[in-house]
């Protein structure tokens, strides 16, 4: 099993379509920037209309694929989770279910990865939009009347279903598997740590994104009001404007389902770290210093967009999200140094490590595309420094392939039980 592209998303969800005309439907929601179709395929709720439509059903789900370029398991995620709930009438009782099958196809076809058989090969085309362009962070960076097309349509599918349940699909390069919540989902972690010990899949239990967060069981973190000191320096925009929270207008829960493409322990070692300050200075320091290499490469002759930039849109493009990333490590690099928690876990301290090492890998890989297209003599040295990054992140952390299936069946389990547990609380907060 390998990653399908959007084009691929869209023929697969098409045959299913026509396999089942009186239970599914596939519809175009609206179009990318680049004029690329936004599929959208709707699984009808039992004994609801046809196609899944919102009136036929008491209840609606929406999942969302491929809001990150560079995370492209969640599609494949959304045709094998359509199938499933398609053949399973326990969670179509009442309720629709709609997959937004990506919600950035442009950046996913920009973000080449069919089928990675190591990180210098995931990295070889490599690409990740900067915020702004990013479909679900894009309301709390951009004024409303600059949101991109993307936006637009999910926040109109949002405000179409009203779903109980938002689940966006994501992933990491290299970790473990968590979940964001934007509200508690009680019970979820018991299913969640199941499905990760039966799969071989280490839990992210001190996600650097997550610092300091509520955690109702292991690998579970609830996002905290924005401007709390826990909200720290990965999410300093207000997520309420996020689209994750503009399910919360209909009483909607967003869960941010987070699951690695290869796995390591590291991040799952819960014993407290020795010197979590000293750690924390000497990572930032690393950070600094490796964003500063890349930067001189970024600044040199011939690398400033220009003539021949202009006339290759995907070059344009590439440079901003260089340019986006390197600007976001000196806040970072600070806040690791001066917010360094007195007592911190292993797993804590090898998620921030990991979260460094990407951030400079990433500019640096996307760089190198610029490089190697314009032939630039800069290009041989930066391939070598990526080259040495990718082998030293996967030898530091041990890294091992997760199977896409494995990927999907993880992603697909959560999706499900984080369903389930919500309709067992609203049931229960009912009967009493």
């Amino acid at each position: 099993m390998r990653y399908p592209t959007p084009r691929e998303l869209g023929l697969a969800a098409r045959a299913l379509a026509d396999e089942h005309p009186g239970e599914v439907r596939l519809r175009q929601a609206g179009t990318s920037r680049a004029g690329q179709p936004l599929w959208v395929l709707s699984v009808a709720a039992k004994g609801g209309a046809p196609g899944g439509a919102p009136g036929g059903a008491d209840r609606n789900v929406l999942v969302v694929a491929g809001a990150h370029a560079n995370e492209p398991v969640g599609g494949a995620t959304a045709l094998s989770l359509a199938r499933r709930v398609l053949d399973d009438p326990a969670p179509r009782a009442g309720c629709g279910w709609h997959f937004l099958l990506c919600a950035d196809p442009d950046g996913a076809d920009l973000h080449r990865t069919p089928h990675p058989y190591s990180l210098l090969d995931y990295h070889r085309n490599f690409f990740r939009p900067p915020g702004p362009e990013q479909p679900e962070w894009a309301p709390s960076l951009l004024p409303p009347d600059r949101l991109p097309p993307e936006t637009l349509v999910l926040m109109a599918l949002i405000d179409e279903l009203r779903p109980v349940l938002q689940a966006s699909l994501h992933a990491t390069d290299l970790g473990g598997s968590w979940v964001q919540l934007t509200r508690d989902v009680p019970g979820l972690a018991e299913p969640f740590g199941t499905s990760a010990a039966e799969l071989r899949i280490p839990v992210e239990n001190g996600a650097s994104d997550a610092a300091g967060w509520p955690s109702p069981g292991p690998g579970i973190f609830v996002i905290p009001q924005p401007g709390s000191e826990a909200a720290g320096a990965f999410h300093p925009e207000d997520t309420r404007l996020s689209t994750w929270y503009h399910a919360h207008r209909y009483a909607g829960t967003t869960a941010i389902v987070e699951v690695p493409m290869w796995a390591s322990d590291l991040v799952d070692d819960p014993t407290p770290h020795p010197d979590p300050r000293g750690a924390l200075r000497m990572l930032a320091d690393r950070l600094t210093s490796d964003a500063a290499l890349v930067a001189a490469v970024r600044g040199g002759d011939g690398v400033r967009p220009g003539p021949q930039t202009h006339e290759d849109p995907a070059a344009a493009t590439l440079l901003r999200a260089v340019d986006w990333t390197l600007a976001l490590i000196p806040r970072i690099a600070a806040e690791w140094t001066a917010g360094a928690p007195a007592e911190a876990t292993a797993a804590y301290i090898a998620s921030i490590d990991a979260f460094g090492r990407r951030l400079s890998l990433r500019a640096a890989a996307m760089l190198l595309r610029v490089l190697r297209a314009q032939g630039h003599p800069a290009a041989p040295g930066l391939d070598r420094l990526v080259t040495w990054w990718c082998e030293d992140f996967a030898a530091r952390f041990g890294a091992r392939w997760v199977p896409v299936a494995t990927q999907v069946e993880h992603q697909s389990r959560i999706v499900l039980a984080a369903y389930d547990r919500l309709v067992a609380a609203d049931r229960a907060e009912r009967a009493g």
